[in-house]
């Protein structure tokens, strides 16, 4: 689909939304999109963050309905099934040598790049809510060395004020790297750390070897009662020694994922979620299924795919460990699951074009 046909679309749609056509990009960072017109992200008429081809389409009335009224078909699996993740204690994790990507759960990963250590969406204390089926591979006393911290949005799973103050606190020299908004969030719960936010297909201004642009996700944010969609939501593409790494950050399937390929080029290990989709009337328009997601993988032209947002916290209907028996039926080319706290070794490749 060419880039006209996709404004043209983008531009019908917002105009239903009646959506405020001021620009969002942060000046100080440079913009890679090749619409010279692109604004980086759009609002709808109360200044709200939207989606780039369409609304957030849930609601509180959609969540009491799902909660209260609505009964779980698989209940009786779901209780039935005791599987855990594989799990590796990892207490070298903070003094890995080599390039590597390790899952620590949920969409918490530590890629370390270059002698750098970089944390996604890092979540390892529970509270009311959260509550951990698999432990972290280490011991979080031995937290250190932390160069950067990747939230990809504001929502509780991804962006723990208890984790966040505690590697700020063992990490002042840690940077943050987010969304347009986040900065006032997270702000008081950091010591110097510096905070950098993005708007769509902006890259971040590091004095690295790597690269790492914020890109567009279908999702949504939301900590409170009267802030949704206030702060803006992503994921992150990251280059280094000619490969590139995609995370996701949450999103449902919809064009952003083809739209990514043709900006940033095809990555070669794609961080992608799979759970969190039942029911399917409700999550749809926030999380991505198994099947839906090896469909955006294919459109990305991925070379590696490594599935996350299962098996580690419960937030929703289907078995925890069901999204990975449905990738194992579908068998994707690429397809890398990980256990928590395994390293995946990086390999430097020149990436496709």
């Amino acid at each position: 689909m060419s880039f006209l046909f996709k404004q043209i679309r983008i531009t019908s749609t917002l105009l239903k939304m009646t959506v405020d056509q001021a620009v969002f990009l942060n000046p100080e960072l440079e913009t890679i999109h090749p619409d010279p017109e692109w604004k980086g992200a759009f609002t709808d008429g109360r200044g709200r963050f939207v989606n780039q081809y369409g609304p957030f389409k849930t609601n509180y009335k959609m969540l009491l309905q799902w909660q209260l009224f609505s009964d779980n078909p698989q209940k009786k699996q779901k209780d039935e099934d005791n599987r855990k993740l594989p799990f590796v204690e990892n207490p070298d994790i903070f003094s890995l040598k080599r390039d590597a990507i390790i899952w620590l759960g949920h969409a918490s990963f530590l890629i370390r790049l270059g002698g750098k250590t970089l944390l996604t969406d890092p979540v390892f204390f529970e509270n009311i809510v959260l509550k951990r089926h698999i432990p972290l591979p280490f011991d979080i006393n031995d937290l250190s060395g932390v160069d950067y911290i990747l939230l990809s949005h504001d929502h509780r799973d991804h962006c723990d004020q208890k984790t966040i103050r505690f590697i700020a606190e063992r990490c002042p020299q840690a940077q943050v790297l987010t969304g347009l908004r986040i900065k006032d969030l997270i702000q008081p719960w950091l010591s110097e750390n510096n905070v950098q936010e993005a708007a769509w297909y902006q890259k971040y201004r590091l004095e690295e070897e790597f690269e790492i642009t914020y890109v567009p996700a279908r999702h949504w944010g939301k900590r409170g009662l009267f802030d949704e969609r206030k702060r803006l939501w992503g994921g992150f593409m990251i280059r280094y020694q000619g490969q590139q790494i995609y995370f996701m950050g949450d999103s449902a399937y919809d064009s952003h994922f083809a739209d990514i390929r043709e900006i940033c080029g095809t990555p070669d290990y794609c961080i992608m979620g799979v759970g969190a989709y039942k029911p399917e009337w409700f999550m749809k328009y926030s999380h991505i299924n198994p099947t839906d997601a090896v469909r955006a993988f294919e459109e990305l032209g991925g070379r590696y795919f490594i599935p996350m947002h299962y098996g580690t916290f419960d937030l929703s209907d289907e078995p925890l460990l069901e999204p990975l028996d449905i990738l194992k039926k579908l068998k994707p080319e690429g397809l890398r699951t990980l256990g928590i706290g395994e390293p995946r070794l990086l390999r430097y490749q020149t990436v496709s074009p």
